[in-house]
């Protein structure tokens, strides 16, 4: 889900949800507070119109007493001169938070609340006539001590002026309702306190664990930890955050790993060339001491121990121009000179080029052209050559028949050349094969000072000709010789 989703859903439920409970617990409370009401105080009717009308509500409390204490009135008045009578009368309207009052003249012969203030009497309804307000009635008295008041007027047995008052305190009327609004807040509070939690564990799970994880990531990138991996466990921004926090670790692992690859490829090229340096160094300085000591008597030993010396020369030249040649395929500054090239005339050269080199050395080569005279490439005359050059010196070098035996052949195949060049020499085993072609590998037999070799030379050719936009393979069968494979694009030209 979306941050900006779960954000709205957040806010929606923020404002929705504590309504809905909120409301919903007050409809909960109100029902239980009618049933309430309708059971203690025996309220008939619709009892919201009650709780509407506040007046009507608190004289329904006392109706049924109020019928009572009338009756009695009428009927047997001598009984409101009766303690024991009006105590039992006075408990029942307890129940109901209301008390008895009875007059008699001016004077007051019962208060069924002694601690009310002494001035209520004072304030009570003067006689009217026997019978008083009706049932549904009360006089509502302000002041301090506010109260609701019904009178029942009558005669006493002696014929004296009586009445008899039923009084509601206001203060003491539904203590229920602190209760329940006390109960109503504490709900209101638990339903906030709910939705936030809820809140809380959801965005800590969407937002905050994420986030420490990668938190956690950072910190072991930090020490240089890379093996561990962070999940990513939604679609939303964090998640999204996560996966590309996922994709730079798996970088910065490769380029770590490429790093000590390379490290280790640079220790084991200074260690090839040492290697391959040293040969000709040493073998230079054999030969020019033996000038200097006079072992080379003769002309014909002088001129062949300084064709030696220029040859170890030119070994030592070779090694450094391809360890020069390596620094810039590391670093992709390959001087390219792409020019439009005859396929036919360009192989001929090297072919007669290379010749005079492999028959001095007792290497027999053929040539095989099966392209046409127009069939033009794309490629950089020096750095083909290098290609040549190069496969055809591993031919040579690993080279072990008495009658050596090279055969280059060009080849079409549709909108490629293909340049095969063969050799019958000691052949590639079949578990080296796949690897020739990758930077300082050199099988166990040719780690010798005989053949030498930095490691790097096929490599150098595999990449001229990735760059040229072809392709290059080897097919070798150990003890028989090697064919190397590569094919460059045709030139064609684009007519408009």
């Amino acid at each position: 889900m979306k941050l900006r989703t779960r954000l709205i859903i957040s806010f929606c439920i923020i404002i929705f949800v504590p309504v809905l409970l909120a409301g919903a617990t007050m409809w909960g409370f109100g029902q239980y507070q009618i049933r309430a009401a309708r059971q203690i105080y025996d309220l008939g009717g619709n009892a919201y119109d009650y709780f509407a009308n506040a007046f009507q509500m608190l004289s329904s409390f006392t109706k049924e007493d109020y019928g009572k204490l009338k009756k009695t009135a009428q009927e047997t008045p001598e009984k409101l001169e009766d303690r024991a009578y009006l105590d039992k009368a006075n408990r029942a309207l307890a129940k109901k938070y209301s008390y008895l009052i009875v007059r008699k003249g001016a004077v007051l012969t019962y208060n069924g609340n002694p601690k009310v203030d002494s001035s209520l009497g004072e304030r009570l309804p003067e006689y009217s006539g026997e019978g008083g307000m009706g049932a549904e009635s009360g006089l509502y008295l302000e002041g301090e001590k506010q109260a609701l008041v019904k009178q029942i007027d009558f005669r006493f047995a002696d014929g004296g002026k009586g009445s008899v008052f039923i009084v509601t305190a206001m203060e003491r009327i539904l203590p229920e309702i602190k209760g329940v609004m006390l109960d109503l807040f504490i709900s209101i509070v638990l339903i906030l306190v709910f939705t936030a939690g809820m809140l809380t564990v959801w965005i800590y799970q969407g937002i905050i664990n994420p986030i420490r994880k990668l938190e956690v990531a950072a910190q072991n990138i930090k020490a240089g930890n890379l093996d561990f991996t962070v999940e990513a466990d939604g679609r939303d921004e964090i998640g999204e955050l996560c996966q590309s926090f996922e994709e730079m670790r798996c970088r910065l692992k490769e380029s770590a790993e490429e790093k000590v690859a390379g490290e280790r490829e640079n220790r084991v090229l200074i260690s090839n060339i040492s290697h391959d340096l040293k040969t000709p160094i040493t073998a230079i300085k054999g030969y020019v001491e033996g000038i200097m000591d006079g072992v080379a008597d003769t002309p014909e030993k002088r001129d062949k121990y300084i064709r030696t010396i220029y040859n170890k020369a030119n070994e030592m030249d070779t090694l450094i121009n391809e360890l020069t040649l390596y620094s810039n395929i590391d670093t992709n500054r390959i001087p390219y000179n792409f020019n439009r090239i005859n396929v036919s005339d360009y192989f001929e050269d090297c072919v007669e080029e290379v010749g005079l080199d492999l028959e001095a050395k007792n290497i027999r080569l053929s040539y095989e052209n099966g392209v046409q005279q127009d069939v033009l490439i794309i490629a950089d005359p020096e750095q083909l050559r290098r290609v040549i050059n190069n496969i055809i010196g591993n031919s040579v070098k690993y080279m072990d028949k008495e009658q050596g035996r090279i055969n280059i052949r060009i080849r079409d195949v549709g909108d490629f050349i293909q340049v095969e060049i063969e050799d019958n020499g000691k052949g590639i085993a079949g578990k080296d094969l796949p690897y020739i072609f990758d930077r300082f590998y050199r099988t166990d037999a040719s780690r010798n000072s005989a053949t030498g070799g930095s490691g790097i030379g096929l490599s150098i050719v595999k990449k001229i000709i990735e760059d040229h936009g072809g392709r290059i393979w080897a097919n070798s069968r150990e003890g028989n010789g090697t064919i190397m494979y590569f094919v460059i694009r045709k030139y064609q030209e684009v007519i408009n």
